[in-house]
Protein backbone atom coordinates (compact mmCIF):
# COMPACT_ATOMS: atom_id res chain seq x y z
CA UNK A 1 0.00 0.00 0.00
CA UNK A 2 3.42 2.70 0.55
CA UNK A 3 3.72 2.23 -2.69
CA UNK A 4 0.66 3.97 -3.67
CA UNK A 5 1.18 6.60 -1.97
CA UNK A 6 2.17 9.30 -4.22
CA UNK A 7 -1.07 8.25 -6.44
CA UNK A 8 -3.12 8.94 -3.53
CA UNK A 9 -0.93 12.04 -2.63
CA UNK A 10 -1.45 13.07 -6.69
CA UNK A 11 -4.76 12.99 -6.69
CA UNK A 12 -5.36 14.69 -3.38
CA UNK A 13 -3.37 17.96 -4.44
CA UNK A 14 -5.35 17.24 -7.81
CA UNK A 15 -8.99 17.60 -5.93
CA UNK A 16 -7.54 20.67 -3.77
CA UNK A 17 -6.30 22.18 -7.09
CA UNK A 18 -10.20 21.58 -8.79
CA UNK A 19 -11.66 22.71 -5.49
CA UNK A 20 -9.92 26.28 -5.68
CA UNK A 21 -10.89 26.87 -9.07
CA UNK A 22 -13.51 29.78 -8.42
CA UNK A 23 -15.75 28.92 -11.25
CA UNK A 24 -16.71 25.56 -9.44
CA UNK A 25 -19.53 27.55 -7.14
CA UNK A 26 -21.53 27.52 -10.07
CA UNK A 27 -21.73 23.14 -10.61
CA UNK A 28 -22.70 22.55 -6.75
CA UNK A 29 -23.31 18.61 -7.70
CA UNK A 30 -19.42 18.50 -8.62
CA UNK A 31 -18.95 20.75 -5.82
CA UNK A 32 -20.42 18.31 -3.30
CA UNK A 33 -19.14 14.92 -5.17
CA UNK A 34 -15.50 16.96 -4.83
CA UNK A 35 -15.65 18.17 -0.92
CA UNK A 36 -16.19 14.59 -0.30
CA UNK A 37 -14.07 12.60 -2.07
CA UNK A 38 -11.28 15.48 -0.82
CA UNK A 39 -12.20 14.18 2.71
CA UNK A 40 -11.89 10.24 1.61
CA UNK A 41 -8.76 11.44 0.30
CA UNK A 42 -7.41 13.14 3.37
CA UNK A 43 -8.20 10.11 5.39
CA UNK A 44 -6.25 7.63 3.47
CA UNK A 45 -3.24 10.26 2.52
CA UNK A 46 -2.93 10.92 6.85
CA UNK A 47 -2.91 7.34 7.30
CA UNK A 48 -0.75 6.18 4.87
CA UNK A 49 1.52 9.08 5.92
CA UNK A 50 1.48 8.02 9.32
CA UNK A 51 2.46 4.03 8.62
CA UNK A 52 5.27 4.88 6.60
CA UNK A 53 6.60 6.68 9.73
CA UNK A 54 5.16 3.74 11.74
CA UNK A 55 7.53 1.41 9.57
CA UNK A 56 10.40 3.03 9.73
CA UNK A 57 10.28 3.35 13.96
CA UNK A 58 9.93 -0.67 13.63
CA UNK A 59 13.31 -0.61 11.51
CA UNK A 60 15.01 1.72 13.94
CA UNK A 61 13.71 -0.49 17.09
CA UNK A 62 14.78 -3.19 15.55
CA UNK A 63 18.36 -2.16 14.91
CA UNK A 64 18.55 -1.07 18.40
CA UNK A 65 17.19 -4.10 19.79
CA UNK A 66 19.79 -6.23 18.04
CA UNK A 67 22.38 -4.03 19.15
CA UNK A 68 21.37 -3.58 22.90
CA UNK A 69 21.98 -5.84 25.75
CA UNK A 70 20.76 -6.41 29.25
CA UNK A 71 18.33 -3.36 30.40
CA UNK A 72 18.84 -1.47 27.15
CA UNK A 73 17.82 -4.28 25.56
CA UNK A 74 14.04 -4.82 27.48
CA UNK A 75 13.63 -1.01 26.74
CA UNK A 76 14.58 -1.67 23.05
CA UNK A 77 12.08 -4.91 23.08
CA UNK A 78 9.15 -2.30 24.44
CA UNK A 79 9.83 0.14 22.23
CA UNK A 80 9.48 -2.77 19.61
CA UNK A 81 6.29 -3.95 20.60
CA UNK A 82 4.87 -0.39 20.94
CA UNK A 83 5.95 0.30 17.00
CA UNK A 84 4.42 -2.65 15.27
CA UNK A 85 0.91 -2.51 17.88
CA UNK A 86 1.14 1.08 16.07
CA UNK A 87 1.88 -0.44 12.51
CA UNK A 88 -1.11 -3.18 12.86
CA UNK A 89 -3.24 -0.41 14.09
CA UNK A 90 -2.58 1.71 11.18
CA UNK A 91 -3.10 -1.15 8.79
CA UNK A 92 -6.34 -1.82 10.09
CA UNK A 93 -7.43 1.39 9.91
CA UNK A 94 -6.26 2.02 6.35
CA UNK A 95 -8.30 -1.71 5.68
CA UNK A 96 -11.66 0.09 6.88
CA UNK A 97 -10.66 3.61 4.68
CA UNK A 98 -9.88 1.71 1.52
CA UNK A 99 -13.35 -0.08 1.64
CA UNK A 100 -15.75 0.03 -1.06
CA UNK A 101 -18.07 3.53 0.08
CA UNK A 102 -21.42 3.59 0.27
CA UNK A 103 -21.86 6.39 -2.42
CA UNK A 104 -24.87 7.94 -0.23
CA UNK A 105 -22.38 8.48 2.72
CA UNK A 106 -22.20 12.01 3.17
CA UNK A 107 -25.88 12.66 2.56
CA UNK A 108 -28.29 14.47 4.87
CA UNK A 109 -31.04 11.97 5.80
CA UNK A 110 -34.94 12.20 5.53
CA UNK A 111 -36.54 9.78 8.87
CA UNK A 112 -39.59 8.94 8.76
CA UNK A 113 -41.24 7.18 11.51
CA UNK A 114 -45.21 5.72 12.09
CA UNK A 115 -46.87 3.55 14.83
CA UNK A 116 -47.44 0.29 13.23
CA UNK A 117 -48.99 -2.94 14.99
CA UNK A 118 -50.51 -2.09 18.71
CA UNK A 119 -53.04 0.86 17.94
CA UNK A 120 -52.44 4.24 20.40
CA UNK A 121 -49.81 2.61 21.44
CA UNK A 122 -47.42 1.86 18.99
CA UNK A 123 -48.26 5.85 18.13
CA UNK A 124 -47.36 6.22 21.84
CA UNK A 125 -43.99 4.23 20.82
CA UNK A 126 -43.47 5.80 17.71
CA UNK A 127 -43.20 9.53 20.01
CA UNK A 128 -40.71 8.26 21.72
CA UNK A 129 -38.36 6.74 18.98
CA UNK A 130 -39.20 9.81 17.76
CA UNK A 131 -37.25 11.90 20.81
CA UNK A 132 -34.83 9.47 20.85
CA UNK A 133 -33.69 10.26 17.34
CA UNK A 134 -34.09 13.82 18.13
CA UNK A 135 -31.73 13.57 21.27
CA UNK A 136 -28.91 11.68 19.26
CA UNK A 137 -28.83 14.29 17.02
CA UNK A 138 -28.23 16.78 19.20
CA UNK A 139 -26.01 14.74 20.93
CA UNK A 140 -24.12 14.44 17.66
CA UNK A 141 -23.92 17.77 16.95
CA UNK A 142 -26.54 17.25 13.68
CA UNK A 143 -28.77 19.96 12.52
CA UNK A 144 -32.58 18.56 12.32
CA UNK A 145 -35.60 20.13 10.39
CA UNK A 146 -38.99 18.77 10.88
CA UNK A 147 -41.32 18.30 7.61
CA UNK A 148 -44.20 16.91 9.21
CA UNK A 149 -45.33 15.83 13.05
CA UNK A 150 -48.82 14.47 12.98
CA UNK A 151 -49.93 14.24 17.08
CA UNK A 152 -52.31 11.25 18.01
CA UNK A 153 -54.97 11.77 20.14
CA UNK A 154 -53.20 10.53 23.78
CA UNK A 155 -49.85 12.60 23.08
CA UNK A 156 -47.91 9.97 20.76
CA UNK A 157 -48.00 10.23 16.92
CA UNK A 158 -49.21 9.09 13.93
CA UNK A 159 -46.39 9.93 11.73
CA UNK A 160 -43.30 12.39 11.64
CA UNK A 161 -40.73 12.81 8.93
CA UNK A 162 -37.49 14.85 9.80
CA UNK A 163 -34.80 15.77 7.97
CA UNK A 164 -31.18 15.25 9.30
CA UNK A 165 -27.92 17.09 8.39
CA UNK A 166 -24.50 15.93 8.78
CA UNK A 167 -21.49 14.49 7.60
CA UNK A 168 -22.00 11.29 9.02
CA UNK A 169 -25.82 11.11 9.33
CA UNK A 170 -26.40 8.28 6.65
CA UNK A 171 -23.62 6.37 8.33
CA UNK A 172 -24.93 6.62 11.61
CA UNK A 173 -28.52 6.58 10.63
CA UNK A 174 -28.92 4.77 7.60
CA UNK A 175 -29.17 0.71 10.14
CA UNK A 176 -32.10 2.30 12.21
CA UNK A 177 -34.60 1.26 9.06
CA UNK A 178 -36.76 -1.19 10.09
CA UNK A 179 -39.33 -2.57 12.55
CA UNK A 180 -39.05 -1.18 16.43
CA UNK A 181 -40.56 -3.46 18.56
CA UNK A 182 -41.58 -2.56 22.42
CA UNK A 183 -42.52 -4.54 25.21
CA UNK A 184 -44.32 -2.80 28.23
CA UNK A 185 -47.18 -2.07 29.98
CA UNK A 186 -48.82 0.24 27.99
CA UNK A 187 -50.91 3.60 29.59
CA UNK A 188 -54.06 2.46 27.86
CA UNK A 189 -54.17 -0.44 30.20
CA UNK A 190 -55.89 -1.18 32.74
CA UNK A 191 -54.92 -4.47 34.13
CA UNK A 192 -50.87 -3.69 34.21
CA UNK A 193 -50.67 -6.85 31.38
CA UNK A 194 -47.34 -6.26 29.25
CA UNK A 195 -48.28 -5.67 25.59
CA UNK A 196 -46.18 -5.69 22.57
CA UNK A 197 -46.71 -2.99 19.92
CA UNK A 198 -44.14 -1.65 16.85
CA UNK A 199 -43.05 1.23 15.06
CA UNK A 200 -41.44 1.69 11.38
CA UNK A 201 -38.69 3.93 11.10
CA UNK A 202 -37.59 4.67 7.53
CA UNK A 203 -34.31 6.12 6.73
CA UNK A 204 -33.77 7.58 2.99
CA UNK A 205 -30.63 9.60 1.60
CA UNK A 206 -31.82 13.35 0.64
CA UNK A 207 -31.47 13.43 -3.25
CA UNK A 208 -30.86 16.41 -4.92
CA UNK A 209 -32.67 18.34 -7.42
CA UNK A 210 -30.29 17.31 -10.34
CA UNK A 211 -29.94 13.49 -9.76
CA UNK A 212 -34.36 13.17 -9.47
CA UNK A 213 -35.66 14.61 -13.01
CA UNK A 214 -39.46 14.76 -12.20
CA UNK A 215 -41.62 15.81 -14.78
CA UNK A 216 -44.14 18.34 -13.38
CA UNK A 217 -46.76 16.34 -15.79
CA UNK A 218 -45.99 12.91 -13.74
CA UNK A 219 -47.67 14.50 -10.70
CA UNK A 220 -51.02 15.21 -9.22
CA UNK A 221 -51.11 17.39 -6.01
CA UNK A 222 -54.07 17.67 -3.93
CA UNK A 223 -54.57 20.35 -1.17
CA UNK A 224 -56.75 20.17 1.71
CA UNK A 225 -57.57 21.81 5.02
CA UNK A 226 -55.07 20.57 7.85
CA UNK A 227 -56.23 18.39 10.75
CA UNK A 228 -54.95 17.51 13.86
CA UNK A 229 -55.54 14.71 16.46
CA UNK A 230 -59.00 13.27 16.04
CA UNK A 231 -59.20 14.62 12.51
CA UNK A 232 -60.51 18.06 13.72
CA UNK A 233 -59.25 21.28 11.41
CA UNK A 234 -56.58 23.21 12.36
CA UNK A 235 -56.02 25.52 9.55
CA UNK A 236 -59.04 27.62 7.64
CA UNK A 237 -57.73 27.54 4.72
CA UNK A 238 -56.38 24.49 1.74
CA UNK A 239 -52.69 24.47 3.21
CA UNK A 240 -52.46 20.68 2.89
CA UNK A 241 -50.61 19.04 0.22
CA UNK A 242 -50.49 15.28 -1.08
CA UNK A 243 -48.49 15.05 -4.17
CA UNK A 244 -48.77 12.00 -5.76
CA UNK A 245 -45.96 10.35 -8.68
CA UNK A 246 -48.48 9.17 -11.00
CA UNK A 247 -45.83 6.91 -12.83
CA UNK A 248 -44.47 4.98 -9.30
CA UNK A 249 -47.34 5.73 -7.25
CA UNK A 250 -45.72 7.19 -4.38
CA UNK A 251 -46.99 9.75 -2.14
CA UNK A 252 -46.35 12.08 -0.21
CA UNK A 253 -48.22 14.33 2.01
CA UNK A 254 -47.21 17.58 4.26
CA UNK A 255 -49.81 19.55 6.42
CA UNK A 256 -46.88 21.20 9.21
CA UNK A 257 -46.60 24.53 7.76
CA UNK A 258 -49.31 27.09 7.32
CA UNK A 259 -48.55 27.83 3.80
CA UNK A 260 -49.30 25.64 0.94
CA UNK A 261 -45.43 26.37 -0.97
CA UNK A 262 -44.29 25.53 2.31
CA UNK A 263 -45.93 22.15 1.98
CA UNK A 264 -45.29 21.67 -1.62
CA UNK A 265 -41.65 22.42 -1.06
CA UNK A 266 -41.11 20.04 1.70
CA UNK A 267 -43.35 17.09 -0.12
CA UNK A 268 -41.37 17.33 -3.17
CA UNK A 269 -37.94 16.89 -0.81
CA UNK A 270 -39.29 13.42 0.43
CA UNK A 271 -40.65 12.39 -2.92
CA UNK A 272 -37.40 13.01 -4.76
CA UNK A 273 -35.69 11.28 -1.61
CA UNK A 274 -38.31 8.25 -2.05
CA UNK A 275 -37.79 8.35 -5.88
CA UNK A 276 -34.13 7.71 -5.51
CA UNK A 277 -34.15 5.21 -3.20
CA UNK A 278 -36.38 2.95 -5.23
CA UNK A 279 -33.78 3.41 -8.07
CA UNK A 280 -31.70 2.77 -6.25
CA UNK A 281 -33.26 -0.18 -5.02
CA UNK A 282 -34.24 -1.11 -8.62
CA UNK A 283 -30.60 -0.67 -9.66
CA UNK A 284 -29.39 -3.75 -7.27
CA UNK A 285 -32.52 -6.13 -7.38
CA UNK A 286 -30.58 -8.38 -9.91
CA UNK A 287 -27.61 -8.30 -7.92
CA UNK A 288 -29.34 -9.16 -4.97
CA UNK A 289 -31.50 -11.93 -6.65
CA UNK A 290 -28.18 -13.60 -7.83
CA UNK A 291 -26.92 -13.50 -4.00
CA UNK A 292 -29.58 -15.33 -2.75
CA UNK A 293 -29.29 -17.77 -5.68
CA UNK A 294 -25.55 -18.62 -4.69
CA UNK A 295 -25.85 -18.16 -0.68
CA UNK A 296 -28.88 -18.20 0.15
CA UNK A 297 -31.86 -15.78 1.24
CA UNK A 298 -29.79 -14.58 4.64
CA UNK A 299 -32.66 -12.65 5.15
CA UNK A 300 -33.45 -11.09 9.06
CA UNK A 301 -36.84 -10.61 10.60
CA UNK A 302 -38.37 -7.26 9.87
CA UNK A 303 -38.01 -6.90 13.34
CA UNK A 304 -34.89 -5.10 13.99
CA UNK A 305 -34.48 -3.91 17.77
CA UNK A 306 -36.46 -4.80 20.86
CA UNK A 307 -37.19 -2.10 23.83
CA UNK A 308 -38.33 -3.87 26.93
CA UNK A 309 -39.23 -1.76 29.55
CA UNK A 310 -39.08 -4.28 32.34
CA UNK A 311 -35.86 -5.33 32.38
CA UNK A 312 -34.46 -1.98 31.13
CA UNK A 313 -33.45 -3.76 28.44
CA UNK A 314 -32.45 -3.58 24.31
CA UNK A 315 -31.62 -6.11 22.18
CA UNK A 316 -30.72 -5.45 18.44
CA UNK A 317 -31.05 -8.81 16.76
CA UNK A 318 -29.24 -8.33 13.62
CA UNK A 319 -25.74 -8.76 15.72
CA UNK A 320 -26.90 -10.16 18.56
CA UNK A 321 -26.87 -7.26 21.27
CA UNK A 322 -27.80 -6.63 24.39
CA UNK A 323 -27.52 -4.00 26.52
CA UNK A 324 -29.31 -3.34 29.96
CA UNK A 325 -29.61 0.92 29.69
CA UNK A 326 -33.00 1.24 27.71
CA UNK A 327 -33.68 4.05 29.52
CA UNK A 328 -29.85 5.97 28.42
CA UNK A 329 -30.70 5.10 24.98
CA UNK A 330 -34.07 6.66 24.87
CA UNK A 331 -32.08 9.91 26.02
CA UNK A 332 -30.00 9.48 23.07
CA UNK A 333 -27.64 7.37 24.15
CA UNK A 334 -27.25 5.72 20.95
CA UNK A 335 -23.61 5.77 20.22
CA UNK A 336 -22.49 2.21 21.47
CA UNK A 337 -25.69 0.15 19.55
CA UNK A 338 -25.04 2.35 16.50
CA UNK A 339 -20.90 1.52 16.62
CA UNK A 340 -21.28 -1.99 17.07
CA UNK A 341 -23.35 -2.35 13.74
CA UNK A 342 -21.08 0.45 11.63
CA UNK A 343 -18.12 -2.25 13.11
CA UNK A 344 -20.26 -5.61 11.91
CA UNK A 345 -21.27 -3.74 8.93
CA UNK A 346 -17.29 -3.58 7.96
CA UNK A 347 -16.35 -7.00 9.14
CA UNK A 348 -18.75 -8.57 6.70
CA UNK A 349 -17.04 -6.04 3.94
CA UNK A 350 -13.69 -7.35 4.57
CA UNK A 351 -14.71 -10.81 4.33
CA UNK A 352 -16.37 -10.10 1.27
CA UNK A 353 -19.85 -10.75 2.24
Amino acid sequence: MLERLPQFEAEYEDVLRQLSNPDLGRDQRALRDLSRRRKELEGVVETLRSLRAAMQDVSTAREMHAESTGEERAIATEQLDASLLEVESLQDKLRALLLPRDPRDGRNVIVEIRGTEGGEEANLFAKDLYDMYLRYAEHRGWRVEVLDARPSDLGGIDSATFVVKGDDAWQRLKHEAGTHRVQRVPVTESQGRVHTSAAAVNVLPEADEVEIEIDPSDLRIDVYRSTGPGGQSVNTTDSAVRITHKPTGVTVAMQDEKSQIQNRARAMQVLRARLYEQERARQEAALAKERRAQVGSGGRSDKIRTYNYKDNRVTDHRIGLTLHKLDRVLLGDLDEIVDALVNDERSRQLIGE
